[in-house]
């Protein structure tokens, strides 16, 4: 896992096509070289037309710029009419000291017990009302890496080689249990009354160019491995979103977890699925971006640390082929990033971004949530009211929030208990009188 590491850690990590990719890019940090752009206006239509109110927004002007995406930029998701199909592998009521049940889930979203499936990790507090509100992220290294716990199961997919983190030969060991726990705090979770559900995002789609033929996207296409791509056709990023909004139909299954609270989180390039999700499926009580830069929260026109032409270079399957006509041209795509988030409205969302993580433009990824709260304005939600870069580790907005902590690429508890507060002020009940 590399993206969005320093510029020299990414270029170690990198494979061979991606090291090219990256090597020959030469990253603005100069905020004076920043050029002069003009973001595409979230209230008025392709047509000319403007965005009076709520309604126009939700009639016609949301789904305009759902299409754009879509069609520019992450590809179309299929539509689906399933129901998934869930078996119980386990249920343990005593786990983590007696803090949590926890839930472990072998679903096949297409119906058929020989079709895909994805395995759902599943913490709810035993300490806390039921049903329970619940975070839900998808990651990088297996369920098994979220927490020491030794009853999760170990991952038998695929996984990018890493024999420090107890992966041998793209396959996890008992060594690599535990090892993206900082990012996970359970127990702090559990305490503030909160569930956790996780999702190996390589259930969906492992994370190289050729992934998809082992994923949910040969699955969905008629050809199978033999699919020949459309210029729209979705990439990664849109498999891995797909298989959030499963995760979601999983959950409300569940009468223990309260559907309606779900809460949607991505770190890096699972930061970008999370918002991709998100702006599709709304459903997502409240979406969180940590640290996603290009093309998840970071304003693409800005041009600093990671660009549309590096990213399409060193991952061109994440995103759909039609995206890398803007490789050094983002200035001609018709969206930016602020108009992603603003396709939450008027749901809660969060960006978050780390003041040594310049690859990801913590100043871009914050202008886009600035720009994008006038769509909040509509419903009258306040957003983010300043221009200004807030100071270090000093959270702002409202319904659209926003920080910058201290610190490199990566999930904290800083993080996390900005994210607790946030949904504590938006999600839990009133007290009862």
């Amino acid at each position: 896992m590399f993206h969005h590491l320093s510029f020299p850690t990414a270029l170690a990590l990198a494979g061979l096509g991606a090291l090219l990719a990256v090597a020959t890019a030469q990253p603005n940090y100069d905020e004076t070289l920043v050029p002069a752009y003009t973001l595409p206006d979230p209230l008025a239509g392709s047509d000319g037309r403007r965005v009076e109110d709520a309604r126009a927004w939700r009639e016609w002007r949301r789904p305009e710029i759902l299409e754009l995406f879509a069609r520019e930029v992450y590809g179309r998701t299929p539509a689906y009419h399933g129901t998934p199909t869930i078996e119980v592998l386990e249920i343990e009521p005593g786990a983590v000291g007696g803090l949590a049940t926890r839930k472990q889930l072998a679903v096949y979203p297409l119906g058929n017990r020989s079709g895909p499936r994805f395995d759902l990790l599943l913490y709810l507090p035993n300490l806390a009302p039921k049903p329970a509100p619940v975070f839900l992220g998808l990651n990088f290294n297996g369920n098994h890496s979220v927490h020491p716990d030794p009853g999760i199961l170990l991952s038998t997919r695929w996984l990018r080689a890493a024999p420090d983190r107890g992966v041998v030969d793209n396959r996890a060991t008992e060594a690599a249990r535990g090892t993206a726990s900082s990012r996970w705090p359970i127990e702090l979770i559990l305490a503030r009354g909160y569930g956790l559900a996780t999702v190996y995002c390589g259930d969906f789609e492992p994370d190289h160019a050729e992934g998809w033929k082992e994923g949910i996207r040969a699955a969905l296409s008629p050809q199978g491995a033999e699919t020949v791509w459309s210029p729209d056709a979705w990439g990664a990023i849109g498999a891995w979103a797909w298989g959030l909004s499963r995760a979601l139909d999983a959950l409300e299954q569940d009468p223990a977890v309260d559907g309606q609270r779900v809460l949607l989180l991505g770190h890096s390039r699972l930061g970008k699925t999370a918002l991709w999700a998100g702006a599709q499926d709304e459903r997502f009580a409240v979406v969180i971006s940590n640290n996603s830069g290009e093309g998840g929260a970071a304003l693409a026109r800005r041009r600093f640390g990671e660009t549309t032409a590096v990213i399409n270079r060193a991952f061109p399957h994440w995103f759909c082929g039609r995206f890398k006509d803007y490789n050094d041209r983002a200035d001609e795509l018709p969206v930016d990033q602020h108009l992603l988030i603003a396709l939450m409205a008027p749901r809660p969302v969060y960006v978050a971004s780390a003041e040594e993580d310049r690859w990801a433009d913590p100043r871009g990824e914050f202008l886009a949530a600035y720009h994008a709260s006038p769509v909040y304005a509509l419903f009258g939600r306040t957003g983010i009211e300043s221009a200004d870069m807030p100071a270090v580790n000093q959270p702002v907005g409202d319904t659209v929030g926003y920080h910058l902590r201290t610190g490199r690429h990566d999930v904290t508890a800083y993080d996390w208990e900005r994210y607790l507060d946030f949904a504590d002020r938006h999600l839990r009940p009133a007290p009862r009188p």
